[in-house]
């Protein structure tokens, strides 16, 4: 059985393929978005986290998660990218971003704050 749905929204093919690969060994059910655009037909409310990309185009991670609240989906995100800048972290406490991950993305630390994640949600819907 299906840990959650994860729906990951990454521009680059091998980083999305290997987050695909690492939460598929963690019993993790996936859906794959290589654009913002992609990912804002697939979300819905039975996506459990989306893992998005920051640095994305045309749409970026910000506006995509600009555009799923704009829908009135509350569901949570967890950002990923391969820039230091600090504007990034700025960004995500405002747009309440679960955490922000660096790449390369390390399967253990994936996993966790993937399932961290989902307990929080489900405590929060109560």
């Amino acid at each position: 059985m299906s840990q959650g749905k994860i729906l990951i929204v990454e521009d680059n093919n091998f980083v999305r393929m290997q987050i695909v690969q690492y939460l598929k060994s963690a019993d993790y059910e996936c859906i794959e978005a290589s654009t913002a655009h992609q990912g804002l037909e697939q979300i819905n409310d039975t996506i459990n986290v989306a893992i998005v990309d920051v640095r994305m185009e045309p749409l970026d991670g910000f506006e995509f998660i600009q555009a799923v609240r704009a829908r009135g989906l509350d569901t949570p995100v967890i950002l990923v990218t391969g820039d230091q800048n600090p504007d990034v972290l700025e960004k995500s406490s405002k747009w309440n971003v679960m955490t922000v991950l660096m790449k390369p993305v390390q399967k253990d630390r994936l996993i966790s704050m993937v399932s961290r994640t989902i307990a929080m949600a489900k405590r929060k819907k109560g």
